[in-house]
């Protein structure tokens, strides 16, 4: 690239607006040319098609993704999310985001990240317990606490992880807790998991108020959505530390 200046379509395909993004890292590290052509590409992008029957008794084939983008630092991780609007772009690009987070923090893992084209708000347990099932006997030979640890993320949970785990300990006639992270505290999951990412956006959040020289009382924030993530940052109880008041119909509230 010779401009820096991103135009709309790369500012709307999450996979484009990473590149551009490294690009310009790149640039300022003057990194080897040699380098930054490996990190440019994910090192592997898986695609299954599972057949799941549905309750009614017809079979529906969705369509899943894993992409690992680096493992040159320790096995990858990075979560896995169900929705009807993935696709392999936004799958790459979360993966290549989970690389530089490992990489910043210096954990020794690298990034990947999966997703299923599905609406699971309309699927019940079963189904969405077949098609869990059924994906990860597919990435059976790419999975593993050595090669690729799927975690939660957009509509998955300690019973989707819970799912993975047995199934891989299937496979491997063993158990085997360390496929998956985020799965439930009594099969071998780690407490305060699952309030992990919510805590993370409050650090960074009393972070930025020192550096913008914010004052804590009067700044407000909106939050985007109410999941794992959303519910925990901006919780009305202030469960994770977050002063202030809540106002539910506009879910705008103070830092």
């Amino acid at each position: 690239m010779t401009t820096t200046a991103m135009d709309l379509e790369q500012e709307t395909n999450p996979w484009q607006a990473q590149a551009a993004r490294f690009d310009l890292a790149a640039r300022k590290l003057n990194l080897d040319a040699g380098l930054w052509k490996v990190l440019s590409s994910p090192s592997r992008e898986i695609i299954v098609h599972i057949p799941v029957m549905m309750d009614d008794g017809h079979l529906e084939v969705f369509t899943g993704y894993r992409v690992q983008h680096s493992i040159a630092r320790g096995p990858a991780k990075g979560g896995l999310r169900y929705a009807p609007d993935v696709n392999l772009d936004e799958v790459r690009a979360l993966a290549s985001w989970m690389t530089w987070k490992c990489a910043v923090v210096n954990i020794p893992f690298g990034g990947a990240k999966g997703g299923i084209i599905c609406d699971p708000h309309k699927m019940s347990q079963g189904e969405l317990e077949r098609m869990t099932r059924r994906y990860t006997a597919e990435l059976f030979d790419f999975i593993g606490p050595e090669k690729d640890v799927p975690a939660p993320d957009v509509n998955t949970n300690e019973q989707t992880m819970a799912w993975i785990m047995d199934t891989y300990s299937m496979h491997m006639r063993q158990t085997c807790t360390a496929v998956v992270t985020g799965k439930p505290i009594n099969i071998g999951g780690s407490r305060g998991r699952r309030e992990a990412t919510g805590r993370g956006v409050l650090m960074v959040c009393d972070q930025a108020i020192k550096k913008l020289g914010l004052n804590r009382n009067t700044t407000r924030v909106i939050v985007q959505g109410f999941g794992n993530v959303g519910s925990n940052a901006g919780a009305p109880d202030g469960a994770i530390g977050i002063q202030g008041h809540w106002h539910r119909r506009s879910r705008r509230r103070p830092i």
